[in-house]
């Protein structure tokens, strides 16, 4: 899988006076720990929507009370939501651990502004730039929301949104937004030479 949250970072070097896009060691091994963690988070996540695929507003939400909107899915009471938890939370993890690994390589390269800048266009920027800063800090915002153990300490966190069911469903709802930017990531990675690419973010040079 191509990038699936963070975007490729490129730095420029200079080679007999020519221009070589060359993908970091940092980014190559954030990128694949990311492609890992995302899958986990994906596969996880199926898991715990099959164990209650119903939505809710505000603090509380259950079986037979009344649902914002409810997934087209089989409800298996007692699934697969013990493994599938316990997989997401591990996988989360994992993720912001790396993210913020990523993100400290890219402020410390400069790769967020020159690198971005000469590397991709005005709409490719404004989409990793919303994945890597608004998406993704708001699924890690929610995802804490959720956890009575982590709201117990810093009770804000549910506060400022509403309640417990309200950051599940937009945790949710953020969670379709990256996935979705993960398919076009790769269709964008496979109309490019998809094997080129791939090899690049193993190898680092185009």
């Amino acid at each position: 899988m191509a990038d699936s949250v963070y975007s490729p970072a490129i730095s420029i070097r200079q080679s007999d006076s020519s221009t070589v896009p060359r993908h970091s060691a940092v980014v190559r091994v954030t990128h694949w720990i990311n492609t890992i963690s995302f899958i986990g988070l994906v596969v996880s996540g199926i898991g715990i929507l099959l164990a209650h695929p119903r939505f809710y507003w505000g603090e509380t939400g259950g079986v037979g009370g009344p649902s914002l909107f409810d997934l087209p899915l089989p409800f298996m009471l007692g699934g697969p939501s013990g493994w599938g938890r316990y997989l997401h939370l591990q996988s989360a993890w994992l993720s912001i651990l790396n993210g913020m690994v990523y993100a400290a390589s890219g402020f410390v390269s400069r790769h967020f502004g020159h690198g971005m800048a000469t590397s991709y266009s005005v709409t490719q920027r404004s989409t990793y730039l919303s994945v890597i800063f608004v998406f993704f800090p708001l699924m890690i915002w929610t995802g804490l929301a959720m956890s009575p153990a982590i709201t117990s300490v810093f009770p804000f966190l549910v506060d400022v949104l509403g309640g417990h069911q309200t950051a599940r469903t937009l945790h949710f709802f953020c969670a379709i937004v990256l996935v979705m930017f993960a398919f076009v990531h790769i269709a964008m990675v496979w109309r490019a030479g998809f094997l080129k690419h791939i090899g690049a973010m193993i190898k680092g040079e185009l």
